[in-house]
């Protein structure tokens, strides 16, 4: 890899990206309420059965799907894929968190890369994160595979700082159990760049409801 396209991948994939990311914990905080996750190994396998099972695995497809359709120039396949992921979403504010930081990192690639103004208007009104990211990665010359590992490593990123805050657990800790989940992050990526259209589902209405009952959670620190 280029040295150019290493650090473009390492600014998309930076936790002081400017997209929100900090402020979602997609029901983990619900989780930390219930007593369902009280410690490190609790959230460890909590995350792993997202990268397995869960819906990030859509998120992971449809950024693929949107980097070919980016590389071929094809803007209605690019706009079906972000259609079709917003309605994935299970729970208002899952959309509005992938809404909102697919706004967030649109508005910053067209002042990065004012040329890729007309090709975000081809999303539509609104931007799902993932075929942003995949707008960006593509433009910067990263390869799909990168740029789907870069994607997982910042999801899990993020929850893992939404736990730290929310158990809590130390700093050193939450750095260790990212580096227990690489080997977790790595064997998902080849898995993901297999599925075909119609394999394109996640087992996940535990997660959904935990989602839903962050709504009415009487102290909340997060916006999910």
């Amino acid at each position: 890899m280029q040295d150019s396209v290493l650090l473009s991948l390492l600014q998309l994939a930076s936790p002081s990206l400017p997209v929100g990311a900090y402020s979602y914990s997609e029901g983990l905080e619900t989780l930390v309420e219930q007593g369902k996750i009280t410690d490190e190994t609790a959230l460890e396998q909590w995350l792993r059965d997202g990268l397995r099972l869960g819906s990030i695995r859509l998120d992971g497809a449809a950024l693929i799907r949107g980097g070919e359709a980016m590389q071929k120039r094809d803007y209605a396949m690019l706009r079906y894929w972000n259609h079709w992921l917003l309605a994935t979403r299970e729970t208002e504010e899952l959309r509005q968190q992938t809404v909102q930081m697919g706004r967030s990192l649109g508005l910053l690639l067209q002042t990065l890369v004012p040329d890729l103004a007309p090709i975000l208007q081809e999303l539509g009104p609104e931007w799902s994160y993932p075929l942003v990211f995949a707008i960006a990665a593509q433009s910067w010359q990263i390869s799909p595979a990168n740029a789907l590992l870069a994607y997982l490593q910042s999801w899990v990123s993020n929850l893992i700082t939404a736990g730290v805050k929310l158990i809590p657990l130390g700093q050193t800790t939450g750095q260790k159990l990212l580096f227990q989940l690489h080997p977790h992050i790595t064997a998902i990526v080849p898995e993901i760049l297999a599925l075909e259209d119609d394999n394109l589902y996640s087992c996940s209405w535990g997660f959904s409801l935990y989602c839903m009952a962050h709504e009415t959670q009487y102290t909340r620190l997060f916006r999910s």
